[in-house]
């Protein structure tokens, strides 16, 4: 199947939603962290669908695992900072749950495609 759009993508589509919870939770956050904590999560989750559509856009396959694989890079970076922010009592353990099921998620879409992509790379 051939996608004529990043935005067809599935690992896309959650990445952007996952981006939007981050957003609406960091809006929580003390008003001390927005050049700090909430601007670095912020960074790292649109890292994520940021890195796909540029690896999608280009022209070669061959480069989209790369773009995939600073995509899980920047998934890790957004699960380590809003753990860091539930250590530090600016979200509520049950707030965090559906996020990180949804990180969770994200991880395993990540690395089915950069599987397929590499599959389909080897002669």
């Amino acid at each position: 199947m051939q996608l004529n759009s990043y935005r067809e993508l599935k690992v896309w589509q959650l990445g952007m939603q996952l981006a939007k919870d981050v957003y609406l939770l960091t809006q929580r956050f003390p008003k001390h962290e927005v050049y700090g904590l909430s601007s670095q999560l912020q960074r790292a989750v649109t890292s994520i669908s940021a890195n796909l559509a540029e690896g999608h856009a280009k022209d070669s396959t061959k480069d989209f695992p790369r773009h995939i694989s600073i995509a899980q890079g920047s998934l890790a970076e957004t699960e380590t900072h809003l753990l860091l922010a539930e250590s530090l009592d600016y979200l509520q353990p049950n707030c965090l749950a559906g996020i990180l099921d949804k990180c969770a998620e994200e991880r395993r879409m990540l690395s089915g495609l950069r599987r397929k992509l590499k599959a389909k790379l080897q002669p």
